[in-house]
């Protein structure tokens, strides 16, 4: 933590970035960053590859982050320093590489067990539920006093990746950082009704969809399910959409690894898998590339679709 405080102590100007299709754990760290650096009077940047999903509009300086989609063509800029958070390997940034110079520094914070620790300072915590727990603990460990703005950032990264504090990586510190921020006056219910009750109408559509391919393995320990590009287009779902469809086919009784696939104009596959106790799909999704939590992971196939659920089902089946 001191190494990480002095980091961003010895530089100016700074790009804060975190990976592609952010969540909120990502959003909330990249605005969590931001406001420290706001307050300790530093140039930066924040960006992402990918638009913020709408319903995280609610936190401040979120219409601040650059959107790398938006600026295909914009060349390496001038940075003193990067800052990296809740990205498990560089590549993770995706097109935002393009705009940092090979030389410059990176601060590298995360909590994904599969981290390769990149960067001239990695503040790693694999037993944190969110980088924006670690940012909090970061930010105590300065004697850094949060107002309601940067409280309200680090709840939602720390609701969001919990599930509503429902997950296993629901500890007691957990709870007592939560707590602290309830009381520096966090709205706390206004904002799991917003992230965890209300959907789209999209989103509806795109759930009742999928949940009528919804499958099982003979013995229902795995099942899955899938949206196509015709199913986005047809209910004018956006990628936010699919948030939370995953647990569907994990959450019937008797299913331990349930998982979504999400197949691309492409033909790109993007898989993402959750369990319930039993298996570790963190190491199915490195088999293939990928990577994230012992309870939710992902990565991406580049095959026809029955052969990618037939090779999810294998690698799911060798865990069990």
């Amino acid at each position: 933590m001191n190494q990480a405080l002095q980091f961003i102590k010895n530089y100016d100007r700074f790009l804060v970035v975190a990976h592609v299709s952010p969540d909120g754990d990502a959003i909330s760290s990249t605005l969590a960053v931001g406001w420290l650096l706001r307050k300790w009077n530093k140039s930066f940047v924040m960006v992402n590859e990918n638009l913020v999903p709408s319903r995280l509009d609610f936190m401040e300086g979120v219409s601040d982050i650059h959107i790398c989609e938006q600026h295909p063509d914009e060349g390496p800029l001038s940075f003193d320093a990067v800052i990296c958070v809740d990205c498990a390997d560089y590549e993770r940034i995706g097109s935002v590489t393009g705009w940092i110079q090979s030389h410059v520094p990176i601060l590298n914070i995360d909590h994904h067990p599969t981290n390769n620790r990149y960067g001239e300072v990695a503040l790693i915590r694999e037993d944190a539920a969110a980088t924006a727990e670690i940012l909090f603990d970061l930010f105590e460990h300065g004697g850094i006093v949060l107002d309601v703005e940067a409280a309200t950032i680090l709840y939602t990264g720390l609701l969001t990746d919990t599930g509503g504090f429902r997950y296993s990586n629901t500890t007691p510190h957990v709870m007592e950082t939560a707590s602290k921020l309830l009381q520096v006056g966090v709205q706390g219910n206004e904002i799991a009704d917003r992230l965890l009750e209300r959907m789209s109408y999209a989103q509806m559509l795109l759930i009742k969809r999928s949940l009528a391919r919804l499958e099982f393995t003979d013995d229902r320990k795995i099942a899955w399910l899938y949206v196509t590009p015709e199913d986005m287009l047809e209910t004018g779902a956006l990628n936010e959409d699919l948030e939370g469809i995953v647990n569907y086919p994990r959450n019937v009784e008797g299913v331990q690894v349930g998982f979504l696939l999400k197949v691309n104009e492409s033909g790109r596959i993007k898989v993402s898998l959750r369990s319930s106790s039993q298996v570790n799909v963190a190491k199915v999704a490195q088999h293939f590339g990928g990577g994230g939590h012992i309870r939710a992971a992902g990565c991406t196939l580049t095959v026809p679709l029955e052969q990618a659920i037939e090779a999810i089902i294998e690698q799911v089946k060798e865990q069990l």
